[in-house]
C-alpha cells in the first residue's frame, strides 16, 4: 500500500530560480523538477546548474522530489544524471519510455554514481510503444512509479479532444493495470487549460475515480483542486471508520460479515476503509510539515 500522498504533483521548470522558491511554500505534495521538456537546448547546462544549487539549499520540507532528465538518446542526459547525483532525489523520471530496457540502462548510469542509492526510478508513460510494454516497464526493478505524458501521447495517437478523454481510455487502463500490478504509484496526466477549474474538477475526479493515485499539474493554481479530489472526503472518512467498527463488533459475535447502510461490509471492505484512513492521516501529516 502507498501511504505517501500523491495528490498533487507540480512540474516546475529547473532552470527558474523564481519559481524553484516559490514551490517552497506551496501546498503540493510532489514536485517533479523539469530539466526536459521545460528547458530548451542551449540553456540545458545554465538549468541544470541551477536546479542542482537551489536542491541543495533544501527548504523543500517532506514534499516529494522527482527529477525528469532529458533522454537517455540525448547529449544531455548522462550530465544530467551526474550532476542530480549529490542532491540524492527521491526519483528519476525518464522520459518517453519504451520498454524495460530503457530502465535498465538508466539504472546502469545511474550505477555510476555516489547519492542513487535510495533513488526510485519513475517512466513516462507517452509513446504507443511504452503503453504496450507498461507491465515490463512497471515491474523493472528499481521502479517506482508511472507519469501518463498525456500531450504526447495524444499526439502520437492522432486522437481528437474529448473531454471525456475517451480517446485515451485504452491506454490509461492499460497504465493503470501495470502500476496496480507492481504496486507502485501512478500519476494522471496533465488537464492542459489551467484557468478552467470545472474542466480540472472533473479530470480530476474521473482520474481519482479510475485508480490514479494524484495528477501531475502543470500552474500553481490547479494544485488545491487536486489536493482536495484525491483526498478522502469527510463521509467516506466517517464511512469508513463506520465500517470497521461495524465489522469488528460482528466478528466478536462470531459473524463473518457486517451490515453498514444496507450494505455488506467484508473483510476486503474493511481493508479499503483502512487504508482510506491511513491516507487521510498521511495527507494530515504531511500537511502539517509543509
Amino acid at each position: 500500500m502507498i501511504l505517501r500522498p500523491y495528490r498533487s504533483v507540480l512540474y516546475i521548470p529547473g532552470g527558474r530560480e523564481r519559481a524553484l522558491d516559490k514551490a517552497r511554500s506551496m501546498a503540493v505534495d510532489s514536485i517533479i523538477f523539469d530539466l526536459e521538456d521545460a528547458v530548451v537546448g542551449d540553456e540545458k547546462a545554465a538549468a541544470r546548474a541551477t536546479l542542482v544549487q537551489q536542491l541543495a539549499q533544501g527548504g523543500y520540507g517532506n514534499r516529494s522530489q522527482i527529477i525528469r532528465i532529458n533522454g537517455l538518446d540525448t547529449p544531455w542526459a548522462v550530465e544530467d544524471i551526474a550532476a542530480i547525483a549529490s542532491v540524492q532525489p527521491e526519483a528519476v523520471l525518464l522520459p518517453k519510455v519504451a520498454d524495460a530496457a530503457m530502465i535498465a540502462d538508466l539504472r546502469a548510469e545511474m550505477a555510476k554514481h555516489t547519492g542513487f542509492e535510495a533513488t526510485q526510478i519513475w517512466a513516462m508513460m507517452e509513446t504507443p510503444r511504452g503503453i504496450l510494454n507498461a507491465l515490463e516497464i512497471a515491474d523493472a526493478p528499481g521502479m517506482g512509479g508511472l507519469v501518463i505524458g498525456t500531450n504526447d501521447l495524444a499526439k502520437d495517437l492522432n486522437t481528437r479532444y474529448d473531454p471525456a478523454r475517451g480517446p485515451m481510455m485504452p491506454a490509461l487502463g492499460m497504465c493503470l493495470l501495470a502500476a496496480k500490478a507492481a504496486g507502485i504509484v501512478i500519476l494522471d496526466g496533465v488537464y492542459n487549460a489551467f484557468k478552467d477549474e470545472e474542466g480540472l474538477q472533473n479530470e480530476a475526479s474521473q482520474g481519482r475515480d479510475m485508480g490514479f493515485d494524484g495528477k501531475t499539474l502543470i500552474h500553481p493554481a490547479q494544485v488545491a483542486i487536486a489536493n482536495r479530489v484525491f483526498a478522502p472526503s469527510p463521509a467516506e472518512i466517517e464511512l469508513a471508520q463506520r465500517q470497521i467498527q461495524a465489522f469488528e463488533e460482528a466478528t466478536a459475535q462470531g459473524l463473518g460479515v457486517a451490515v453498514v447502510d444496507g450494505r455488506i461490509v467484508e473483510n476486503l471492505h474493511v481493508e479499503t476503509a483502512q487504508a482510506t484512513l491511513a491516507k487521510a492521516a498521511a495527507i494530515a501529516e504531511l500537511e502539517m510539515q509543509t
